[in-house]
């Protein structure tokens, strides 16, 4: 028997033994060693995602670890090789497979909320999902891969070309991490973000930022830009108002990628559509070609990740590291570690003022 955190109903998670399911044919027996707490798992912890999530389930789909066990039929990997995971299963038979959009599947299975994920000390996964990580890496920075990947593809996505002026709306732990995606792409970045804290980070990583809530963003960019307007937006608040300063700052012809998952319908002034040539374009996910870039960028530095962990805890307590995830403050990124099962300690003061993720 092994330990994981368990989602159990709207706002409730429990440390309960798991059974350690030996990997089957075609699988791989993981030691998790540092999850990630993102916004989704958040969305879950909410309760907004029950008609999608079956409780008791398991959360976490931003990992790092190594591989335990393989079942039969699996080659390339052996025990004590570090891993992280590419959390997608699909069909392969339905239209966006066949296309070749596997990550977009009419049928997806994410695992960590389709599935099981891996917030837990032991972990059965399909070999195919596996990404092999350099023996140099620290685990705790690779937990970082997954939401890199995401930020990965959004910027091939917008298709970012070097020198372009970039504005991204959000300033948390995806919109900083696609800003220095873009910037290591070439682009000339703009980061606009409510959180002075947020601000301050991404400053300190060599990108300008914005408050729209003292600065008029377009006033801003047009003087960035020499009146043009910027090529490329991404919208990665899931606010209204970002959704308005995405559309507003774009020049002739520019870009504007969709990150943030909006709970609702928005309006969207279509007229500046039709006037400037804008395109939108959706990016959800990520393939294997992006996690192999996410792991060279953090491998390499490009990607500053200690700067992005915030704070790691023990495995039992995610629980309380949820509830303060919620109240916003000071904090990026927190990582579970799933190695760690001291008791329950109080989190700092620092921790307990949480973060949106």
């Amino acid at each position: 028997m092994t330990l994981a955190v368990r989602y159990t109903a709207a706002r409730t998670l429990d440390t309960a033994p798991a059974l350690d399911v030996p990997p089957g044919p075609g699988e791989v027996e993981l030691a998790p060693a540092y999850v990630g707490i993102c916004g989704t798992d958040l969305h879950i912890f909410h309760g907004d995602m029950d008609a999608r999530v079956a409780a008791p389930a398991v959360l976490g789909h931003e990992m790092s670890g190594r591989v335990v066990r393989v079942g039969p039929d699996v080659e390339g990997w052996a025990p004590g090789d570090a891993v992280t995971v590419m959390p997608l299963r699909w069909d392969d038979t339905c239209p966006a497979c066949r296309a070749g959009h596997h990550h977009i599947c009419h049928h997806l299975d994410f695992i960590g909320i389709d599935s099981p994920g891996a917030m837990q000390q032991r972990w059965t996964v399909p070999a195919s999902t596996l990404i092999r990580l350099p023996h140099t890496l620290p685990l705790d920075h690779a937990a970082l891969v997954e939401p890199t990947a995401v930020a990965v593809h959004d910027v091939g996505r917008a298709a970012v070309r070097d020198g372009e002026k970039t504005v991204v709306i959000g300033g948390g732990p995806v919109g900083i991490l696609i800003a220095l995606v873009a910037q290591a792409a070439g682009a000339e970045v703009c980061v606009v973000e409510l959180s002075a804290h947020r601000r301050a980070l991404a400053q300190e990583l060599g990108l300008t930022a914005w408050d729209p809530a003292a600065d008029d963003i377009g006033v801003l960019v047009g003087e960035w830009t020499g009146g043009a307007g910027a090529e490329v937006a991404f919208e990665v608040s899931g606010a209204a108002g970002g959704v308005d300063t995405a559309v507003e700052v774009l020049g002739v012809r520019g870009r504007l990628c969709l990150v943030a998952i909006h709970p609702r319908p928005r309006e969207i002034n279509l007229h500046r559509f039709f006037w400037r040539e804008l395109t939108l374009v959706g990016a959800r996910l990520y393939d294997r070609t992006d996690f192999e870039k996410a792991v060279a960028l953090v491998a390499d530095g490009t990607i500053p990740a200690d700067r992005l962990i915030t704070k790691t805890v023990p495995l039992t307590e995610a629980p309380a590291a949820f509830e303060a995830l919620e109240s916003g403050g000071d904090v990026m990124k927190i990582l579970v570690d799933c190695t760690d099962t001291t008791a329950p300690t109080h989190l700092t003061d620092d921790a307990a003022q949480g973060a949106a993720i």
